[in-house]
């Protein structure tokens, strides 16, 4: 593939940078021109994002070296289809987040909104630097600026629940860090490179006993944000954050910064090739389906309505996993795809838990009842992103998992096309109550006749991922080529091999 040497990824992740820097400089006395930086922000990192996806299509990567460390060892970003894949989410994700967000926390009169929109945009720049990473110590640096950073939104709120929850995250993602950086450190010892390639760089390069451990311990480090069972505990725990942060957590940044990290150690440091030589691919798909099954029940004991989609996401985050572990063209493509899809279906959740709880301050699912005749569009928008979830057509879950489907037959595991209708099944089990109990029974208690949706600047950004959802559902390459780089980023991983 053609190399080109550009500046644009380190503009990307710069652009959140310098607007974190005029969010801390402008503060609290001028509100207006503290939320333009962010939105200015969001639109500038969303430009130059895809300013670079016409070249990824042509087959080309975009590199640019920050330093040289040491010999095969460089601070260097490298945007391939799978990074450019995960870049477009997020830069595109975080413009309807921060529009969100200004409604949500001005709706509440949230105190310290200064901290938590300079916590925000520094997120998203190590986001940028996690999507664009060309090597395991880029990664694993961005990775880490992501965990500390993300610290003080788990925290945000400063009651005892919150500082507990902002602890086990930390406790739980610097802990993967240090396994992190331990095997980064081991496999440069073992081979003198980090970087990236498709469809691996670890063949030949050490005992099965040795490659195995590594790959454990990458698996077991990265999977702590990426939730898979049972280092998920963190999670559940983390929905004590304000609602806007959740959605960061799940659909844009830590969850999926997480499972991203997971699929760059499946198909980019070890490989089909390897995997199937040390057996270790079908261990791992078990291992995924394990905590698809039981994190699907889990969430359907859950009366709080953001722990049960933090469960959903585990659930989801999972079935990624354990798709590109079947190391088939159309399983890793769907689970690459699955990546975007479940992205906005899953902030459209979030985003209608943030507008419920504004307007009425309720957080339990028992107490919606009716509440779908008050606010309809919101109630709408999730029921939607629920079908989605659940693989129902035309919502862009339904591509997702169709393909994870037949990469299952493919690979000639259909233990995990059941559990891909089980999960589908749990699906339906846990979120078509609410939404028939939204709009057809009787609220429990007396509702204010003036009573309606959510201020409008959280109602359009919900509306809008809803809608996306269902365009995508359609036509799986509108806005952002996302089935092209899903299918571009299996067909160079396999052709690696």
């Amino acid at each position: 593939m053609e190399t080109i040497v550009s500046i644009r990824p380190l503009l990307a992740v710069l652009v959140t940078l310098v607007a974190a820097l005029l969010i801390i400089f402008t503060g609290e006395k001028h509100r207006n021109l503290r939320e333009f930086w962010t939105i200015l922000a969001s639109l500038l990192k969303f430009s130059i994002v895809i300013s670079m996806v016409p070249f990824v299509l042509d087959g080309k990567i975009l590199k640019y070296t920050i330093i040289a460390l040491t010999p095969g060892v460089s601070l260097q970003f490298r945007v391939d289809q799978f990074g450019m894949f995960f870049g477009v989410l997020a830069s595109a994700l975080w413009i309807l987040t921060s529009v969100y967000s200004i409604g949500y926390v001005r709706g509440l009169n949230e105190h310290a909104q200064t901290r938590y929109f300079f916590n925000f945009a520094i997120c998203l720049s190590a986001t940028m630097g996690i999507a664009f990473a060309g090597n395991l110590l880029t990664l694993f640096i961005f990775y880490e600026i992501l965990t500390v950073a993300t610290y003080p939104l788990v925290a945000h709120k400063e009651t005892e629940e919150a500082i507990i929850g902002g602890r086990k995250y930390l406790v739980y993602t610097l802990t993967a860090g240090i396994v992190i950086l331990f095997a980064t450190i081991f496999i440069y010892s073992l081979t003198g490179s980090l970087d990236f390639k498709a469809g691996g760089f670890l063949l030949g390069k050490g005992s099965s006993a040795t490659l195995t451990f590594l790959f454990v311990i990458l698996i077991l480090g990265f999977g702590v944000k990426a939730a898979l069972m049972p280092m998920h505990e963190w999670l559940p725990t983390a929905m004590v954050a304000p609602t806007p942060v959740s959605a960061l957590l799940h659909a844009v940044a830590v969850v999926k910064a997480g499972v991203f990290g997971c699929l760059r150690v499946i198909l980019y440091v070890f490989g089909p090739v390897l995997l199937h030589k040390l057996d270790l691919w079908l261990i791992l798909a078990y291992f995924a389906a394990f905590t698809v099954i039981v994190s699907g029940l889990y969430a359907l004991a859950q009366d709080n309505l953001k722990r049960r989609l933090a469960f959903s996401t585990i659930n989801n985050l999972a079935i990624i996993v354990m798709g590109a572990s079947l190391l088939s063209p159309n399983s890793i493509t769907g689970g690459i795809f699955h990546i975007g899809s479940h992205g906005f279906m899953k902030i459209t959740l979030f985003f209608v838990a943030g507008a419920i709880y504004v307007k009425t301050h309720k957080e339990n699912i028992s107490e919606l009842d009716g509440l779908g005749r008050q606010m309809p569009l919101t109630f709408g928008a999730f029921a939607i992103a629920a079908m989605g979830v659940a693989g129902t057509p035309p919502v862009c879950g339904f591509i997702s998992k169709w393909y994870l489907a037949i990469g299952a037959l493919e690979a000639k595991q259909v233990v995990f096309l059941f559990v891909l209708l089980i999960s589908a099944l749990l699906d339906i089990a846990y979120f078509f109550p609410i939404i028939f109990n939204a709009f057809f029974k009787s609220p429990k208690e007396p509702v204010n006749p003036h009573f309606n949706e959510a201020p409008m600047r959280m109602v359009v950004p919900l509306m809008i991922t809803a809608i996306i959802s269902l365009i995508l559902g359609i036509f799986p390459n509108a806005f952002f080529n996302f089935f092209n780089l899903a299918s571009m980023a299996a067909g160079r991983i396999l052709g690696g091999m």
